[in-house]
């Protein structure tokens, strides 16, 4: 595996990444826009959430490319942005789902 030579930098774009993965909310809007490209009115509905409220989350997804959008007649279509969202979230569960290794320690 490689590091960008600009770590520094690229450090704080990925802290920002996960700060805003970081809010259950918005991590739920994210997972509800993975498997197909999803409305805006239907992300509320199956989130219980207010329309402008999902609104608000998915500016601030899409401002961090963590979600596009596709306007298809009068309705926007969310969908994660590439493969790498959907990897990433799929390896984290993956991750959380291990058991917790006790390494001879006692907690």
């Amino acid at each position: 595996m490689s590091f960008p030579t600009d770590i520094d930098h690229r450090v704080d774009e990925l802290s920002d990444l996960f700060h805003l993965l970081g809010d259950p909310t918005r991590l739920r809007i994210v997972l509800a826009c993975l498997a197909q490209p999803i409305a805006v009115s239907d992300i509320a509905a199956r989130l219980d959430l207010s329309s402008s409220l999902v609104s608000h989350h998915l500016r601030l997804l899409r401002a961090a490319r963590i979600v596009k959008a596709e306007r298809q007649g009068k309705q926007v279509f969310y969908a994660a942005a590439d493969a790498h969202i959907s990897s990433l979230l799929a390896n984290m569960f993956e991750h959380i789902a291990e058991p917790i290794p006790n390494n001879g320690l006692d907690a």
